[in-house]
């Protein structure tokens, strides 16, 4: 089960990223964090622009509504949703 914070109208998860991956998708858990293949390389914040985008994109939400708050030159990150709930972040999993 993904950790995931909840604070005001925002929500904080952590995930691990494999770049260079054959496409971009979500590929389980890694223990309590949400593992996802990004097809961009880590080169030039590229991955990082990626996950945000396909964040947004899978959660119905503006790509400006995603944040990288930590973690953002390596593979462990966490990301704050503004707008999202719990429920909606787990049910990426589905």
């Amino acid at each position: 089960m993904v950790r995931i914070e909840t604070r005001d109208n925002r929500v904080r998860f952590e995930v691990r990223v494999q770049p260079r991956a054959s496409r971009t998708e979500i590929a389980g858990t890694h223990g309590e964090v949400l593992k996802i293949r990004l097809a961009a390389p880590p080169v030039a914040g590229a991955a990082n622009a990626e996950l945000a985008a396909f964040l947004a994109r899978t959660l119905g939400l503006p790509k400006s509504a995603v944040r990288i708050v930590k973690g953002e030159r390596g593979r462990n990150k966490v990301v704050e949703v503004e707008g999202a709930s719990a429920p909606q972040v787990r049910s990426l999993l589905a």
